[in-house]
């Protein structure tokens, strides 16, 4: 587009949802209180981790880091998310929106990763129960951890930089809750084709690779649980992949329909209602299936309220 004599944008505007009053207050509701739950559960593991020592574990180590990204990747976004259900015009600064984009996709890359890791994690206790302690120790773990959110970080950084030399000279409506990358580029009146294709290709390296590393790990893993003789060694062995693999079929299934395809193809109403999908519902669905489906959380919960209840008598007393 020729940028002569067009005013540069400083801020965006968000579109949100409805215009219409009542709506938009109803979703507030409903946002506010999945958000708060969401804060709520992945708090909980997060504690439930570090105060039981039956659960410092790698498998529990990398729930706790889950949980932990879960709590800021939703907040990223879901502040202004709610803000458009209050506010007619809810607006955000050149500088703010491209650091949301930034961090919305590294945390999005990171769980991609530590949900592969996740899996190899799964793969070794069940493929490799006798090397298992050696192969994942506390050092690979923690370096496993560290990794995930190290590569999580880096994987958007080069689309990032050439996002923010874009030009911006009109309009300013973002026709989203939060800045996704191809609501952005429409906006820009600079040639986007580099960044565009760039940031295709990361996201969908980054997606794909992770998804295939997790499907390998999980081939593996029913090849093997298949091979056991023994009914209950089977459902032992399933039950503790059970869980995490319900978490990467959700996971994948919502993000590879939203970002593995060309931007051409970008519909705005189904990548927001994707989004909140993602952005909303994941992070309250994650805690939910690990608390319910887990024996040992379910343990360690009881645990901490029988602790709290033996306090509470304590101090009536």
């Amino acid at each position: 587009m020729d940028g002569t004599n067009q005013t540069a944008v400083t801020e965006f505007i968000f579109l949100g949802f409805s215009s219409v009053l009542y709506l938009r207050l109803t979703l507030f509701v409903i946002f506010l209180t999945v958000y708060l739950l969401s804060l709520m559960g992945n708090t909980l593991i997060i504690f439930i981790v570090l105060t039981d020592v039956t659960l410092q574990t790698p498998m529990y180590i990398f729930l706790g880091n889950l949980s932990f990204l879960e709590i800021w990747y939703t907040t990223a976004t879901v502040p202004k998310l709610l803000a458009t259900c209050l506010a007619q015009v809810v607006t955000i600064s050149v500088f703010g929106c491209i650091t949301q984009y930034y961090f919305f996709f590294s945390m999005g890359a990171t769980e991609c990763i530590l949900l592969a890791v996740m899996a190899y994690d799964r793969y070794l206790a069940v493929c490799s129960p006798l090397r298992y302690s050696l192969l994942m120790s506390l050092r690979v773990c923690l370096w496993f951890s560290a990794g995930s959110w190290i590569g999580g970080f880096i994987a958007p950084l080069l689309p990032t930089i050439l996002t923010s030399h874009l030009s911006f000279c009109g309009p300013q409506k973002i026709n989203h809750f939060f800045c996704d990358s191809d609501p952005i580029f429409k906006l820009s009146c600079s040639d986007t084709f580099l960044v565009e294709a760039l940031g295709y290709t990361c996201t969908s390296v980054v997606i794909l690779s992770s998804f295939l590393l997790t499907m390998f790990s999980y081939g593996y893993i029913v090849v093997t649980i298949i091979k056991l003789s023994s009914q209950k060694a089977q459902r032992k062995a399933f039950s503790t992949c059970a869980s995490h693999l319900t978490v990467v079929t959700i996971y994948y299934g919502t993000i590879i329909f939203a970002y593995v395809r060309p931007p051409a193809k970008y519909n705005f109403t189904i990548g927001k209602v994707i989004s909140v999908f993602s952005c909303v519902a994941t992070p309250l669905v994650n805690p939910l299936i690990y608390t319910l489906r887990n024996k040992d959380v379910k343990k360690a919960f009881r645990k901490v309220l029988t602790r709290k209840r033996l306090l509470l008598t304590r101090k009536m007393q």
